[in-house]
C-alpha cells in the first residue's frame, strides 16, 4: 500500500497571493479528494535566505510590469470569484507575531479559527497587525483567546518550529509565497494553481495504476 499523496500550502499572512491562492484551494481539494496541509513559513526569512524581495520592492519604479500584476489579480479575483479582498494599507507588515501566533494556534488546537481570523484581519478587513494593540483587539473581535496564544506563541518550541518549517521549505526550493507542493513536486505562485491540480491527478493516477 503505497503511502497517500502529500500535498502542501505554505502560507505567510504577509502574502496577498497566498490569501487569494488559498480560497481557490477547497474547489481542488473537492474534485481531486486531496487534503492540503497547511504549513507556517516566515516568508521574511525565506527571503532573507535566497536573497530575493517582495514584489512590491521588486516593481517598484518598473515601467507596465506593476500595472499587469494588478490585472493578473484581477482577472483571478473574477476567475475564483473572490469578493472578500482589500489592499492592506499598512502594508508591508511584519508577520513574526502572526506567524507565531498560528504555529502556537496549530499546537493548541484552534488553526482553523486563528487561520481564518488572521487573513481577515490582513486582508477583508485589513489593520496594522504587527502593531501589538491592534493584532490582540482584532484576534478578540474574532473569538479567539488571544491571550492565551499570545503567551504560547512566546514558548521555544513554537519559535523553533516557525524556523524549521522556513529552513525546510527553503531547502526544498521555495523562494516566495505561496508555494505548493504536490509530493515532491514544487509549484510557485497562484497562477500556478492548474498546474498544482494537473500534478495532483496525475499523481493520484500514477498511484492508483501502481495499486491495481
Amino acid at each position: 500500500m503505497s503511502a497517500p499523496l502529500k500535498v502542501e500550502f505554505h502560507f505567510d499572512f504577509g502574502s496577498p497571493n497566498a490569501y487569494l491562492a488559498e480560497l481557490a484551494l477547497p474547489a481542488i481539494e473537492q474534485r481531486t479528494g486531496v487534503k492540503f496541509d497547511y504549513v507556517p513559513v516566515l516568508l521574511g526569512g525565506v527571503y532573507k535566505a535566497t536573497g530575493n524581495m517582495s514584489p512590491a520592492e521588486s516593481l517598484r519604479g518598473i515601467k507596465n510590469k506593476p500595472e499587469y500584476n494588478a490585472l493578473e489579480t484581477e482577472r483571478f479575483l473574477r476567475r475564483h470569484n473572490i469578493t472578500k479582498f482589500k489592499a492592506n494599507p499598512f502594508f508591508p507588515v511584519n508577520t513574526l507575531m502572526l506567524m507565531r501566533g498560528v504555529v502556537a494556534a496549530q499546537f493548541e488546537g484552534v488553526f482553523d479559527s486563528y487561520f481564518r481570523a488572521g487573513y481577515h484581519h490582513m486582508w477583508v478587513e485589513p489593520k496594522k497587525m504587527d502593531e501589538p494593540q491592534v493584532f490582540r483587539e482584532a484576534f478578540l473581535s474574532s473569538g479567539l483567546d488571544i491571550d492565551r496564544l499570545i503567551a504560547r506563541a512566546q514558548q521555544d518550541d513554537v519559535k523553533k518550529k516557525l524556523i524549521e518549517n522556513t529552513s525546510d521549505a527553503v531547502a526544498r526550493g521555495t523562494f516566495g509565497s505561496p508555494t505548493f507542493f504536490v509530493g515532491d513536486e514544487i509549484f510557485f505562485g497562484k497562477d500556478s494553481l492548474r498546474d498544482v491540480e494537473e500534478e495532483i491527478v496525475a499523481q493520484l493516477g500514477g498511484a492508483q495504476r501502481r495499486t491495481a
